[in-house]
Parts: C-alpha cells; sequence; structure tokens
C-alpha cells in the first residue's frame, strides 16, 4: 500500500501513519524515511513512544534497541512509562541484563523521573526470584532524587520476602521506612498482616494492627476491614477464639469506629462456641454490620471473600450493603463473576452480568465482559461464548479489544472450530488489532488438521506480511496436510478410472 505524506509533517501525523502499518519493520521504514523526507522534522517523545511500543509488542527487540539508542541521541524529552514498557519488552524476552542495563543509563536519557522503570524492575525481579538483585538495586538507587516515592518500592521488597516466610525481615523493613523518608500506606499493612499471619507471627501482627489504628485509623476507615478480619481469622485458625474477640472489641470500638447502638447491641457471649468456623462467621457478621457505613468498606470485605472462594459470605456483604442503601461497585462484581468461574458455577456468572447488574444500575465495561468470554472458553463454552459477544458488541460505548479476540479464537481452536475462529481472526484485524505469533501458528495447524490448506497458506502469507517467521512445526503441518490432500485426489482419480472401464 503506498502512503500518501503530507506537504508538512507534524509528530502527531507520523504516528498515525506507522499506527496503521501491519508490518512492524515497514512501520520502522516510515518513521526512518520522515527525517530524510523532511529536513526540518524532528521527532519527539510521543512518536519515539509509538515506536517502540510496535517494535516491542512485535518482539523486534534488536530493532527496538537501536530506536532506543536513537532517541537517546536525540535527547528528547522522554516518560518514565516509555521505560517501564522497554523493560518489561526484556523482561519478557528473558534479557534481564539488558533491563538493568537500560535502568542504569536512565540519567543519560532526557527523563527527569525514574519512579515508575524503577518499581517494574524491581517487580520483575522479585518475580523472577532474584532477591539478591533487588537489595542491590534498591541500596543503589532509592536515595536519588529521581525517585520520587519509595513507599511502593518497599511494599514490594516486603511482599517478596513474606512469600518465602521470611516476615521477620519484611517487618525489619517496615520499621526502617520512616529512615528511609517514607510513610507506610495501607498497602503496606495488608501486605505485612498477612506476612506475619501465615508465619504464625500473631502477636507482632496484633502489635502492628494497633499501631495502624494510632497512624491510619484516627477517624475510622472501612478499608481498613479487610486487613483487621485477616488478623481475626488467624486467631481462630490458631484456636485463639478468645483473644479474637477482645481484639475484635477493640477494632470495633478504636479501628472501625464503629457505631455506639451497635455496640450496646452486640452480645459477645455468642462467640463462646467450640466450632472455628462459627466463630470466624460471627466475627465476619459483626465487621460487616459494625464497619463504617461506606462504600469503600463493604467493597474491601466483599472483595476479600470473593477473591477466596467464599462466594456465600460475599453476597451476604452485598445484601447488607444494599440494606444500607450502597450500590456494589464494578470492582465487587469483577471478584464476583471470577470467584463463580473459578467454582464452575457457569450460569450464575452470566445472571450476574446479565440480570444483577441490570437491576442494580451498572454498566458493565471491556474488561467484565473479557473475563466472562475467557470463563466461558475455559469451560468449553465457545458456542455461547460468541453469542455472548454478539450481546456484547451491541452495547453502547462497550467495543471489543483485542484481549476480547484473543480469547475468543483460543477458545474456539481449543475446541476444534478452526474455520470460525479464522472468521474472528479476520474481524480482529479489521478492527486494527494484530494477532501474535502464537495464535497465528495454533490456527494454521488447526486448518490444517481438518484439511483446510487452501486457508492455511492464506494465514501464512499474512503472517509473513507482518514480518513474523513461522515455526518448524507450521510448516510441518502445512506440508503434511497438502500431500495428504494430494494423495487424495490421486486416489479419487484411480478409482473414478477403476469404475470407468469397469464400465
Amino acid at each position: 500500500m503506498s502512503i500518501r505524506w503530507p506537504r508538512l509533517l507534524t509528530p502527531t501525523h507520523l504516528s498515525q501513519l506507522v499506527r496503521s502499518q501491519k508490518n512492524p519493520l515497514k512501520a520502522l521504514d516510515l518513521f526512518n524515511e520522515a527525517k530524510s523526507r523532511y529536513p526540518n522534522y524532528r521527532h519527539n517523545g510521543p512518536v519515539y513512544a509509538t515506536m517502540i511500543r510496535i517494535l516491542g509488542s512485535a518482539g523486534r527487540v534488536s530493532e527496538m534497541k537501536e530506536v532506543v539508542n536513537q532517541m537517546k541521541h536525540d535527547s528528547c524529552e522522554c516518560q518514565d512509562s516509555v521505560f517501564a514498557g522497554i523493560i518489561r519488552t526484556y523482561a519478557n524476552a528473558g534479557l534481564f541484563d539488558e533491563a538493568i542495563s537500560l535502568f542504569n543509563s536512565l540519567p543519560e536519557f532526557n527523563c527527569v523521573n525514574f519512579t515508575e522503570s524503577f518499581n517494574t524492575l524491581l517487580e520483575i525481579m522479585v518475580k523472577e526470584s532474584k532477591l539478591k538483585t533487588c537489595y542491590h538495586l534498591f541500596v543503589e538507587n532509592s536515595r536519588g532524587w529521581e525517585i520520587k516515592n519509595r513507599t511502593s518500592s518497599l511494599n514490594l521488597l516486603m511482599a517478596a520476602l513474606c512469600r518465602i516466610n521470611r516476615s521477620d525481615l519484611a517487618l525489619l523493613i517496615f520499621q526502617e521506612m520512616d529512615y528511609q523518608f517514607s510513610y507506610p500506606d495501607r498497602e503496606t499493612y495488608r501486605t505485612l498482616m498477612r506476612g506475619l499471619c501465615n508465619d504464625g507471627r500473631l502477636t507482632e501482627a496484633t502489635d502492628l494492627l494497633y499501631l495502624m489504628f494510632w497512624r491510619l485509623s484516627h477517624k475510622g476507615c472501612g478499608d481498613d476491614v479487610s486487613i483487621c478480619r485477616t488478623l481475626l481469622e488467624a486467631l481462630c485458625d490458631n484456636g485463639e477464639v478468645d483473644e479474637a474477640v477482645e481484639v475484635l472489641q477493640k477494632v470495633l470500638r478504636k479501628g472501625l469506629k464503629a457505631r455506639r447502638k451497635y455496640l450496646k447491641q452486640l452480645d459477645l457471649n455468642r462467640f463462646q462456641c467450640t466450632d472455628i468456623n462459627q466463630a470466624k462467621a460471627l466475627i465476619n457478621d459483626a465487621l460487616i454490620k459494625g464497619v463504617v457505613r461506606s462504600s469503600d468498606g463493604y467493597k474491601a470485605m466483599a472483595i476479600d471473600l470473593y477473591s477466596e472462594g467464599r462466594i456465600a459470605d460475599g453476597d451476604n456483604v452485598l445484601k447488607e450493603m444494599s440494606e444500607k442503601g450502597f450500590k456494589p461497585s464494578l470492582q465487587i462484581y469483577k471478584a464476583k463473576v471470577s470467584a463463580l468461574f473459578a467454582e464452575d458455577k457457569v450460569d450464575e456468572a452470566v445472571e450476574v452480568v446479565e440480570r444483577e447488574m441490570v437491576e442494580n444500575n451498572c454498566v458493565p465495561t471491556v474488561k467484565l465482559h473479557n473475563i466472562v468470554i475467557k470463563g466461558l472458553c475455559d469451560t468449553k463454552q465457545s458456542s455461547w461464548a460468541m453469542s455472548y459477544f454478539q450481546k456484547m458488541s451491541r452495547q453502547v460505548g462497550c467495543l471489543p479489544d483485542k484481549e476480547t479476540y484473543v480469547y475468543l479464537i483460543d477458545g474456539l481452536c481449543h475446541n476444534g472450530k478452526y474455520m470460525e475462529a479464522s472468521r474472528m481472526m479476520d474481524k480482529m484485524m479489521i478492527n486494527s488489532f494484530w494477532p501474535g505469533d502464537e495464535m497465528y501458528s495454533k490456527l494454521i495447524r488447526g486448518l490444517c488438521s481438518i484439511g483446510r490448506p487452501y486457508k492455511a497458506v492464506l494465514w501464512l502469507e499474512e503472517m509473513i506480511s507482518q514480518a513474523k517467521i513461522p515455526e518448524v512445526s507450521v510448516w510441518c503441518s502445512l506440508v503434511s496436510s497438502v500431500c495428504s490432500e494430494q494423495r487424495q485426489t490421486e486416489i479419487l482419480c484411480v478409482t473414478l478410472e477403476e469404475s470407468e472401464h469397469s464400465e
């Protein structure tokens, strides 16, 4: 396709041109050609960001690296989010040393804030269990003026230590936060509370809860209810129900600032039971009814319960929430739908979106629709997913994104419906979403397996036109399918000739 260049090129126009190209190498050619065509033209930060994102998503790491070096030499202003994306691309390609090298070279770029890049790199190192590298990165860079907020970084380190059952070390980091000029937030307390409770350090966990009340909860906050519940249930699981009831009283009075009327009505004798599950249910009920009446408190409680698979308890929170005049939020419905699919309750999950949300005047977003489509495809309900997709497409202001098509095509291929998957891939590309290598390979192999080599060849040509290199298995499937079809044609011809001679 020929490109119609404007008389005067702007960075915004060039961004639109390169985004419209299916082939990332063609987009790169246009990007480089612009300077030679327009001597007075200069790339800016957003154009570089667009080109880097296109090459990174296509797996063209070497070409992306060249553009990054060019951006450094041009000394144009760069956003921290661009470098965070480059670091993720390097990590996805297994180039962890390159990611660290890029971060260390950030002072050479025209960028004054490294916070997102720093936290992204730490998160990747934590995920890869490279804790020693994390430690050195933090020590060497955390005190620089380019890192604006250290709390998120420290939260990542504490979460990593808690995952390997070293909440004692995480607690030491927490105690040192003041010396790092950092102030703990609710995520800090939530992370550390879970780590201490999982390690059985209930005394330290109780002290942490009281400290949180002193620092964060002077006026009572519903957000704190999930942190309180973590400790109370851990005490019950450890057989310390009396201690849990004592802490519950302090939680309701000092932490959540429960209403006096409710505190007078609260019967603590009900908690003197031998069944731990019953005690936990009563504690949860007390927290639900005693929590500060706010949507945040109910939301925190409901999301926690749904994420733990306790759907009935989560529904009780929604019931109490509705009775108090609050409407469930979109985040709550996301958690509920995910929990129902995890329990293979497909009908109930779809009903939440199609009936319950409608009744509460809550409009589902593309992300929630994607959760439903993925759940249906994972349970081999691809036909249902297709009909759901049609309904979703008719919703005003809710356009399918790339994730929607990926889930649908993957589900159709998994169910052996390769022709339907092929048609869905056509729709995907019409809407300017480009499939990845794995999706092309899966579809081509599937089409070959059902005797559709011609359609497979068309997709192979499309794949190559986007500068993607097919795997060896793709070529093998295609050759096998073509040879098999040719063999069948030869057998059919021989059969026809024999029938003619016999007549």
